[in-house]
């Protein structure tokens, strides 16, 4: 039966053609708004990159094991591929010794993912210090010498008593020192204490954590200074002061840890999701702990929840669900997610919580747009890879060159240009004028290949190494071999006796099967080899698979549309000999296949009917002349097939 034809196929050309212009023009506008470049980044071995070595070292000052420096190697591998760094290279050296070397110019974020180790601490807030000594300080005093110059140029009033005025009184200038003493002096008595401060209960919010000396550091210190952003390690059994990391300026006084770090289960970015399923633009961070912190953080949102509905009934007049008061009740209804020292955020519950969490899941609001959006992915990426007690001590930190070079590259690139040059002359020796298929659609492959990492590049980080290039070469193989299977198929038509445009359409029905299995196994093979392998070898099968979607992509949308709109032309469609689709080359055993082939069977055809009947009435035998006619017209070649007769 006749196969069902390719309709359109310009369109198909066409509509891959505007594809692979508008990602180019996407390529192009990210690369003059600098959000990109137009060529891929390159990995170490092409370019070079940043090294560290580390060291790592327990929070308990217990001995580090060979699993525990395996597992931190596995933690940072984690952590820069969450990132979004491509062909980072981590390894062991020496005993315990780490390194790590990243491609490019790492941002400070990932360089940070990597130097600090993301135990983190879920804290009470015992008190929140907005500002600083010497800012209030600053202020009172500006506010101070205002008033004073105010009342030295009031006028005097003429009709006073003669009597000697009193002067007016002068407001005095405030140090830090006194600011910071006044918020500090609980009791009063005008000493800064290092006792524990009264009790105010028996949990971590008690007020007996802290010290009138806690409270006087925390206001006089300038949590916006750089060096006060660092962080640093803290004990988790202790009250401490910590910064908020933003630089905001505002210090808090937390109580010992409740929850750590490695009672996270798991914690996802994402946006928010409404009671009726829908999405909002708030992003978040969606956190689950294990049993041992689902137990934790129900005691402690059950605590908080106490607090936040005390701050409320101390301001009844404020209404029930007005926001808490900066009372100490209201300070003490929030808690503090500290990393490093540093306070990522500190939060009470939204009003519609009103019930301990027991379920152990939390949602972290951040915020809106795209800075939340890195914020909240980030935060991921610190809860869910931090979970491991160690810490890691930077030994060195270097630029590395490359350690292959742009020369490696430019060999590996001719190299490909000379086997693509091969290629071709074979094709045209073979296949003659059929080789502008073939060529086409390696040109079409090559520039979908290269989008596609260029895009990867700027979206994913990915970065090309050497290995990567050797995929890229391998894949005009695999371009090849599917033209080459489609061809044949289409021979092995015309010489079944099938017309030329039935043996394209019934030849692709039978290649496109080979090609699609052929291809899948080489997605299996580097699915398999991009999991079980690591570095290099990761980079050749990505791309290795990468450049098989598009050599599937080329022959389905480019290859067999470009071969049935070719046929449309005389050249090709009436079989010239140096079309590559002569019958001779092809190995027709009759020139029905072609244009003149099947003008002359039909005309052969009606001649004989038309002699046959004029013999007949005039009743003279039939000789057999009747069906002879143009040599190229062989009616007991044809199968039956495609409309042809036996």
């Amino acid at each position: 039966m006749p196969t069902k034809k390719t309709k359109r196929p310009g369109t198909r050309i066409l509509l891959l053609l505007i594809i692979l212009a508008v990602g180019f023009g996407a390529l192009a506008f990210g690369s003059a708004t600098k959000r990109t470049a137009m060529t891929p980044g390159l990995a170490l071995d092409l370019e070079g990159g940043t090294q560290l070595i580390l060291t790592p070292t327990t929070t308990d000052g217990s001995e580090i094991s060979d699993e525990d420096v395996n597992q931190a190697i596995e933690v940072i591998r984690q952590r820069v591929d969450a990132s979004g760094v491509a062909e980072a290279q981590i390894s062991r050296q020496g005993g315990q010794n780490i390194v790590v070397a990243l491609p490019g110019t790492p941002s400070e974020a990932t360089l940070d993912l990597v130097r600090k180790a993301a135990v983190l601490y879920f804290r009470p807030v015992i008190r929140i210090i907005q500002g600083n000594a010497m800012q209030i300080a600053e202020q009172q005093n500006k506010l101070a010498a205002q008033r004073n110059q105010a009342a030295s140029a009031a006028p005097t009033d003429a009709a006073a008593p003669s009597a000697a005025p009193s002067a007016s009184p002068t407001i005095p200038m405030t140090t830090p020192e006194q600011v910071a003493t006044r918020a500090a002096d609980v009791n009063g008595d005008g000493v800064i204490s290092e006792d524990p401060l009264p009790a105010t209960s028996n949990d971590n919010s008690s007020d007996a954590w802290i010290t009138e000396k806690m409270i006087y550091d925390a206001t006089m210190r300038d949590c916006t200074a750089p060096e006060n952003l660092t962080g640093e390690a803290q004990d988790p059994a202790k009250a401490v002061i910590s910064c908020d990391k933003r630089g905001s300026g505002t210090a808090y006084i937390l109580g010992p840890a409740d929850i750590a770090g490695t009672d996270i289960e798991t914690a996802v970015s994402g946006t928010e999701t409404t009671e009726q399923g829908g999405t909002t633009n708030k992003w978040g961070v969606s956190v689950e702990f294990n049993s041992t912190g689902t137990e934790k953080f129900a005691a402690v949102s059950e605590r908080l929840l106490a607090y936040r509905n005390a701050a409320r009934a101390a301001k009844p007049s404020a209404g029930a669900n007005s926001a808490p008061t900066s009372t100490t009740d209201s300070q003490k209804a929030q808690f503090a997610i500290v990393l490093d020292g540093l306070t990522i955020m500190s939060s009470g519950f939204r009003d519609s919580v009103t019930s301990p969490i027991t379920d152990g899941r939390v949602r972290i609001d951040i915020g809106q747009g795209g800075k939340a959006r890195a914020q909240a992915n980030t935060l991921a990426n610190q809860l869910s890879f931090g979970a491991l007690p160690i810490n890691f001590t930077v030994q060195s930190e270097q630029q590395i060159s490359a350690t292959l070079g742009t020369e490696q590259l430019r060999n590996g690139l001719i190299a490909g240009l000379i086997g693509f040059l091969l290629i071709i002359i074979y094709l045209a020796w073979q296949y003659r004028g059929l080789s502008l298929v073939a060529v086409a659609s390696l040109i079409i492959a090559a520039a979908g290949t290269y989008l596609v990492i260029a895009l990867l590049s700027w979206f994913i980080g990915y970065r090309l190494s050497l290995a990567g290039v050797a995929g890229l070469i391998i894949s005009i193989g695999i371009t090849m071999d599917s033209f080459i299977i489609y061809f044949e198929r289409v021979r092995d038509e015309v010489r079944n006796g099938r017309t030329l445009i039935a043996a394209v359409d019934e030849g692709w029905k039978h290649a496109r099967r080979t090609i699609a299995v052929s291809d899948a196994v080489n997605l299996v093979a580097s699915a398999v080899l991009y999991a079980l392998a690591v570095g290099g070898v990761q980079g050749f099968a990505f791309t290795l698979g990468v450049t098989t979607v598009v050599d599937l992509a080329v022959i389905f949308a480019f290859t067999h549309p470009l071969m049935v709109w070719i046929l449309r032309f005389r050249f090709f469609g009436e079989g010239h000999r140096l079309s590559g689709l002569d019958p001779e080359h092809l190995g027709a055993r009759s020139l029905a296949a072609y244009g003149k082939g099947r003008d002359a069977l039909i005309e052969g055809a009606v001649g004989s009917l038309a002699r046959r009947k004029a013999l007949a009435r005039r009743g003279e035998p039939d000789d057999g002349t009747a069906i002879q006619g143009d040599d190229a017209v062989d009616s007991q070649a044809h199968d039956g097939k495609d409309g042809e007769s036996k």
